[in-house]
């Protein structure tokens, strides 16, 4: 249980992940038509880890680090930066924003069958429910005409669904791992890391890089943005959530990011919100709600057996 004191910032935290990170894909959409993805994400990510180690010593935070907590820092700056937003930022450019951020909702489900293949947890029953329904509602939010029509769209899903493995794993990892204490520098290592990693897959890929100057002001704003909110407030937030409660419990972001982005991207960039979408985010959320409340539905049924138990025993 924590301590009465962090509840404040645990709620704190969570509005950030879910409000804040419901907006990114709004910012990215943006940001992505004109900038290629790898140099925008990589741009993005160095700028906001090299704040926060200014901003950490402005604190008189330590920045030190050891070699294990170093390597352990370069792989979830990989899994969650490099590979999990870099994918997520290229596929933008063949899907919308809303249709990125509602099949990510699956986030969930995919930790929940890698808790299962990895660590071994059984799934409950009305887990397998939501399951279920996942799989329905991703069916249903891909199998639309407007999404099928898009070129390239099934690129940009796959993509998308390779980048949740890695946030799945990396969810994994990081609630396990040693990290420098100080989530706020754990943030700025692995941003800085996964940061770089982008920059060298942009250069890898041949990607024309250019100077903020020459952006236009919609991405400029975009960028500042995405880097403030988007990277040094909300990813800190989500860090310091994977060591302060369970990762499923952190993976709820997914009921209210894909609102939010809904929203934004159907009023800012006039995104289609068909009545399918809707149907397969109401199917897709309420699995999401089924895996999510598992633990208090077991909870309910053994309080349930024992008081069954107890009034035959009297």
């Amino acid at each position: 249980m924590q301590p009465k004191t962090n509840v404040p910032l645990i709620i704190a935290a969570f509005f950030a992940i879910y409000v804040i990170w419901g907006s990114t894909y709004l910012l990215n959409k943006i940001a992505v038509t004109e900038l290629p993805p790898f140099m925008l994400a990589g741009i993005r990510f160095v700028t906001a880890g090299l704040l926060i180690f200014l901003i950490a010593r402005l604190m008189g935070k330590s920045l030190s680090i050891t070699p294990r907590q170093l390597k352990n820092s370069v792989i979830a700056g990989f899994l969650f930066i490099s590979f999990g937003n870099g994918l997520v930022v290229w596929a933008l450019r063949f899907v919308d924003s809303n249709f990125a951020a509602l099949e990510i909702s699956a986030q969930p489900l995919i930790i929940l069958l890698m808790m299962w293949l990895i660590q071994g947890k059984k799934i409950q029953p009305m887990s397998l429910v939501g399951v279920f329904l996942g799989v329905c509602g991703i069916y249903l939010l891909i199998s639309q005409k407007t999404v099928v029509q898009q070129e390239n769209s099934f690129l940009g899903i796959f993509m998308i669904f390779l980048a949740m493995l890695a946030w799945a794993y990396g969810s994994l990892f990081v609630s396990k791992a040693e990290f420098p204490k100080n989530f706020f520098v754990n943030t700025g290592y692995q941003m800085l890391t996964g940061g770089i990693i982008l920059g060298i897959l942009s250069l890898g890929f041949g990607e024309s890089w250019s100077m903020p100057w020459e952006w236009s002001a919609k991405t400029n704003w975009s960028m500042l943005l995405l880097v403030i909110f988007g990277s040094i407030v909300a990813f800190t937030s989500f860090n310091f959530l994977l060591k302060s409660v369970s990762p499923e419990k952190v993976a709820t972001n997914t009921y209210v990011n894909p609102i939010v982005a809904m929203f934004l991207g159907g009023y800012f960039l006039k995104e289609p919100i068909t009545t399918q979408s809707i149907v397969a985010a109401v199917v897709l959320l309420t699995g999401v709600y089924f895996i999510n409340t598992k633990k208090k539905l077991v909870l309910l049924s053994r309080f349930r057996n024992n008081k069954v138990s107890k009034s035959q025993g009297s």
